[in-house]
């Protein structure tokens, strides 16, 4: 048989059970050595080919569809420097546990180390990095080669999306040439099992009930209990972890992404002023717990880590239903591999109702005096980045995604933005925190949501520039709220700002660009604003409008820092009068 009919029907098995396997979403990144897989999967019926010239977005961008879909979504590119550049991405969905089937294409063996174009050794490329790596057999059509696509094809999405998911890397090595023979109807036909090869059952971590019922005594032995939650991505899990705090009468500190500041669920029971008032060292003592359950990854705040640190003579229960280690305090007296609206739903059924508890009420009583002193925040003129995400919950539609950007962006929205019911979903890049592909990642994921926003800085929105080309090519309708404060404003807040002579050069890096070319590139409409009532006025408008929206905000880095450490300050007079007239 023809090398070409060899090489298309070993592709076309293996893109044939991608989509038997629930693959729906492809990114594709243009090249040479991957034509016969790209061209095979832009002939499936059945799959969503989204193209990304950029090697470093495309890997972002399919790293927000799978965010938002909670699918494997496929990456394609082809040999040498273009796989290289998926690698911050992978990393990415690797520690955020994001499934991706990342293929990259490569030469065959006997072009491998011998000066060939384009070639560099692709073997394990990602390392640790990844969950599994194959490299694939050149392609053959014999029954049993077939069946080996297949099979490695069920493996890899089943892998990537089992828990804790993550990215896996297949390798091709492909031979010239390198056109597949399509137009044949029954190219995706399968001789052998027709529906998918190999059907791979996924558990889900439950514990004994005698394990329930061993943590639900050690639980009702403890009054003064805490629940902090983290990123998570379980539907059931608000419902349920608000019910158990019900029944504990224990608060629950909620990072924003733990999706339990916003939602139909109850707020009587979340804590989100959290990160102002732990600045306070009498509030951290008054409030130490004997209990903490902690679910999700750690918490973007870096007083409530300092509060969990503080508290290692505390019982510390870590649920994890992906079976990791999410302890970086090292403090944790139980590690517990459950899914977590399993835990709190068998606990809650075993655990005895508490009264009012003193020490919940205390944490209420704080949390409302928090925000009280906030809400000064209403009646500022300035263009305040505090400010922005106090009101966001009032502006946005009900059943919105905002996506927020690393360093101050997501710590404004973990200090301002606080519990509602418009169900407003967060998405962040929160697994090594960079500021790299965040335009991409968000444009990835706004393909399969409504309503989307995107509030970043002006150097991540500078890091990713050319990300904007899939919103004009793949006309997909994103706000961004573009915070131009010219520099990275979070080392104002660092150490490093004590030392001015090199702060400007070394960490402020001033860019002084006018973004607005740069948008109007890309085909996009940005508005630069000049009040509050401005503001006010393009949010609400700009729901009628479609496409890339990018509308900025210019402030000042000195005048933020200030306006920071007073309301800190605020924060902490005002707690600190409450504490003294308890007592």
């Amino acid at each position: 048989m023809k090398h070409q009919q060899v090489l298309t029907t070993y592709i076309a098995s293996f893109v044939s059970e991608l989509v038997c396997s629930g693959v729906t979403d492809v990114v594709v990144s243009p090249g040479s050595r991957s034509t016969p897989i790209a061209m095979v999967l832009a002939e499936h019926p059945d799959l969503n080919v989204h193209i990304q010239v950029d090697e470093r977005s495309a890997a972002f961008f399919a790293l927000g569809v799978a965010k938002a879909t909670k699918r494997p979504t496929v990456l394609l590119c082809t040999s040498g420097t273009a796989a290289a550049n998926y690698f911050p991405a992978i990393v990415e969905a690797n520690i955020s546990r994001v499934p991706l089937v990342v293929l990259t294409a490569d030469r065959p063996h006997e072009l491998r180390d011998v000066g060939a174009p384009q070639t560099i050794d692709q073997i394990h490329l990602y390392g640790n990095h990844v969950k599994w790596f194959v490299e694939m057999s050149p392609p053959m059509d014999t029954p049993e080669m077939v069946r080996y696509s297949r099979v490695v094809c069920a493996r890899a999405v089943s892998t990537a999306a089992k828990a804790p998911a993550g990215p896996v890397h297949l390798n091709f090595p492909l031979r010239e040439p390198l056109i597949p023979i399509l137009g044949d109807e029954g190219i995706f036909k399968q001789a052998e099992r027709e529906e998918r090869f190999v059907e791979v059952q996924q558990s889900t971590l439950a514990l004994h009930e005698n394990e329930y019922k061993a943590y639900a005594d050690k639980v009702d032995r403890m009054s003064k209990g805490i629940i902090i939650c983290g990123e998570i991505n379980d539907d059931k899990f608000a419902q349920a972890v608000v019910l158990l705090a019900k029944k504990l009468q224990f608060p629950i500190i909620a990072d924003p992404l733990s999706q339990l500041r916003s939602g139909s669920h109850s707020g009587d029971y979340i804590i989100d002023g959290y990160d102002a008032f732990l600045r306070n060292e009498d509030v951290r003592s008054e409030l130490k717990p004997d209990i903490i359950i902690r679910f999700g990854s750690m918490p973007v705040s870096k007083f409530l880590s300092f509060f969990i640190k503080e508290n290692h003579q505390a019982t510390q229960i870590v649920v994890d239903g992906g079976g990791g280690w999410r302890d970086p305090s090292l403090f944790s007296t139980d590690m517990v591999y459950c899914q977590e609206s399993i835990f709190c739903q068998e606990l809650e059924k075993r655990v005895e109702q508490k009264r009012d508890s003193n020490y919940f009420q205390q944490w209420l009583h704080i949390n409302k005096k928090t925000i009280e002193t906030i809400s000064v925040l209403n009646h500022q003129q300035s263009l305040s980045e505090a400010k922005l995400f106090y009101c966001l919950s009032e502006l946005l539609p009900e059943n919105a995604t905002i996506f927020v950007g690393n360093s101050m962006p997501i710590r404004d929205l973990d200090s301002f933005f606080h519990f509602n019911q418009k169900n407003i979903r967060i998405m962040a890049n929160r697994g090594a925190n960079g500021i790299d592909g965040t335009i991409s990642t968000a444009l990835g994921a706004a393909t399969t949501r409504q309503s989307f926003y995107l509030i970043l800085g002006d150097l991540t929105f500078f890091h990713d520039l050319n990300g904007l080309v899939a919103a004009k090519l793949q006309e997909i309708n994103i706000t961004i709220i573009l915070i131009n404060n010219n520099g990275g404003g979070i080392f104002s807040f660092l150490p490093q700002s004590d030392h001015p002579k090199h702060f400007e050069r070394l960490f402020g890096t001033p860019l002084d660009l006018d973004y607005r070319k740069a948008v109007e590139m890309y085909g996009g409409r940005f508005v630069s604003i000049e009040s509050w009532e401005h503001f006010t006025k393009e949010l609400i408008e700009d729901r009628n409008r479609s496409g890339l929206r990018v509308i900025q905000l210019v402030t000042k880095r000195d005048e933020n820092v200030k306006e920071h450490r007073d309301l800190w300050n605020s924060v902490s007079r005002e707690i600190q009068k409450m504490l003294v007239g308890d007592k």
